[in-house]
């Protein structure tokens, strides 16, 4: 398994977007790469810190499973969730009542 290693960094000036040693720009408010809480709709709040979203992200709309921490006032994304495409959200959401027996099975 791959694991990041302490000391290991990116050479900024290996692709053809910026100049060497330089890291990528920063986004700007209103960026649709954001992720801002605040571009996606909240559809359901799973618990305090757990939500799903249906964000634009880079042009194509995503179901987001994702953990947000607070931190100066705001909620903010952790690496900790999944995005799923238009494609995997249908095949998750034509499963999901099989999903549901299986679960069924194990007393949830």
């Amino acid at each position: 398994m791959w694991k990041w290693k302490k000391g290991n960094k990116r050479n900024w000036g290996d692709d053809a977007s910026g100049s060497a040693g330089a890291p990528p720009p920063k986004r700007q408010a209103g960026d649709a790469s954001s992720d801002d809480p605040a571009d996606g709709i909240v559809v359901c709040e799973v618990s305090k810190n757990k939500r799903i979203t249906v964000r634009n992200w880079n042009g194509n709309v995503m179901v987001d499973f994702r953990e947000y921490f607070v931190k100066d006032g705001k909620q903010l994304p952790t690496k900790k969730g999944i995005s799923l495409s238009m494609d995997q959200w249908k095949i998750l959401r034509d499963h999901i009542e099989e999903i549901d027996d299986v679960v069924q099975e194990y007393g949830a």
